[in-house]
């Protein structure tokens, strides 16, 4: 009886590597890594340090390290790929699948990419022009063309003694795809329905005509979104005149819903979603370095906005201790309504329909959490420093913060996507900036107005 898998495995798997390569036994772990299948292995690659992750490296089989390279995020991929000679690239890379050679190919640099190139043979360079012909994060470049066509016009039993002479189906097979003499897609059959009807039935009676297909132009996140909607376990590609191209399959489909919630994530914090998490410190420090210097900028001009109010922060010392307090709960509350609109964008929940609908409701949140919490705070102040201009001060200016936070939160992730700027990226700084700039304005200004 095969061994159930455990959740730790990997964990395990890689404290033993780990024990084997400290005390020399490279055979032992030749041996380990034979038995782990191929995305075992990527996982315990991006799991390592860099220095043992080098020597893992050295003792896959070639003949599986293509398969591992295909699983492998981009980050581990190319300093892997570093380490290769373009031939060996060009020897892992054969018996790639059309949409995972595009992956790695898209990933080399210039130079790597022109020596791995001319280090194939001319099948295999033929199958990379093909596979780099399509946009990068298309339904092109998810496709394989490994599909089954079919006739309309055959009946059940020339299609089963057809399958029987191939031998096998492409993994991720669940429908045959039906096409006329001109190549085109007209329908598909699934095997289903294949298997529990007549032999001698003809196909055009039982295809299902009704079966969508994907334009090779779709991006990859609409491609994803149908895949979600209607359940899809596969589905044919085709190009504006309908001709079949390929197929999509739902294993490249969780790879896409996996990236951009990865993408999403980390974005806000200003990451890449294929960072090595193991990368060398200096690598990791230059990256992190780029975002680190924009919140800097932004919190200078924040710092800017207070500097106009020197003189009454000299007079009123009590107004630097609570001048933290608005722009904090402008940005937690603006961040909260960033983080939902981004989500809805990204599942394709917002439109232009309901646009507008979303900043209203987000501008009666904001009002309403303005209100409860303005008279919250400013009781507060007002018992403690026994002074009720002072808390009513400090509730007009959160009243105004958390109304500009929910307005900031829904209005600018919409307003990056029209200007083609990736909302997870850069709306995080910008509302930062703009909480922290609204809620020391409407603080200080009206503390000079009103208190000075």
């Amino acid at each position: 009886m095969p061994e159930a898998f455990e959740q730790d495995y990997p964990l395990q798997q890689l404290k033993q590597v780990t024990k084997s390569l400290n005390s020399g036994q490279f055979v032992q772990v030749r041996r380990m890594l034979a038995k782990t299948a191929p995305c075992d292995t990527a996982l315990l690659l991006e799991s390592s340090p860099h220095k043992i992750r080098t020597l893992l490296w050295q003792l896959v089989d070639p003949d599986v390290q293509g398969d591992v390279l295909e699983e492998l995020s981009e980050d581990v991929r190319l300093g892997i790929i570093a380490q290769m000679e373009p031939r060996h690239i060009a020897a892992a890379t054969e018996d790639m699948s059309h949409d995972d050679l595009g992956e790695v190919l898209r990933s080399l640099p210039d130079t790597v990419y022109k020596d791995v190139v001319s280090a194939m043979d001319s099948q295999d360079r033929e199958r990379a022009t093909q596979a780099l012909s399509y946009q990068e994060r298309s339904a092109g470049a998810l496709m394989n063309t490994d599909t089954v066509t079919i006739r309309p016009d055959v009946t059940i039993d020339v299609v089963l003694r057809y399958l029987r002479l191939r031998g096998e189906l492409p993994e991720g097979t669940d429908d045959l795809y039906v096409v006329d003499k001109h190549n085109c897609f007209i329908g598909a059959m699934s095997l289903t329905t294949l298997l529990t009807n007549s032999p001698d039935k003809i196909i055009r009676d039982l295809m299902d005509e009704d079966c969508e297909s994907i334009l090779i132009s779709m991006d990859e996140t609409d491609v994803a979104q149908l895949f979600e909607r209607h359940n899809w376990i596969s589905a044919p590609v085709v190009d504006d005149n309908d001709h079949l191209l390929g197929r999509i399959t739902i294993d490249d489909i969780v790879d896409v819903i996996r990236e951009d919630a990865e993408h999403s994530l980390l974005s806000l914090a200003g990451l890449d979603d294929e960072e090595d998490t193991f990368a060398p410190v200096l690598k990791s420090s230059k990256k992190r370095s780029i975002w680190l210097g924009v919140n800097l900028l932004t919190a200078l001009l924040a710092a800017i906005v207070a500097s106009f109010f020197e003189s009454t922060l000299a007079i009123l010392p009590i107004l630097a201790v609570l001048n933290g307090i608005v722009p904090s709960m402008g940005g937690v509350a603006g961040s909260q309504t960033l983080t939902l609109v981004i989500r809805g964008i990204a599942v394709g929940h917002i439109n232009q329909t309901n646009q507008r609908f979303l900043l209203f409701k987000e501008l009666a949140i904001g009002a309403i959490n303005g209100i409860v919490w303005s008279i919250l705070i400013a009781g507060v102040v007002a018992i403690w420093q026994w002074d009720f201009k002072l808390g009513g001060v400090l509730a007009f200016a959160m009243f105004m913060n958390l109304v500009a936070a929910g307005i900031a939160g829904a209005s600018i992730p919409l307003l990056l996507k029209k200007m083609k700027i990736d909302p997870a990226l850069a709306g995080s700084v910008v509302l930062t900036t703009v909480t922290d700039i609204v809620g020391i304005f409407a603080f200080l200004g009206t503390a000079t107005w009103l208190l000075v």
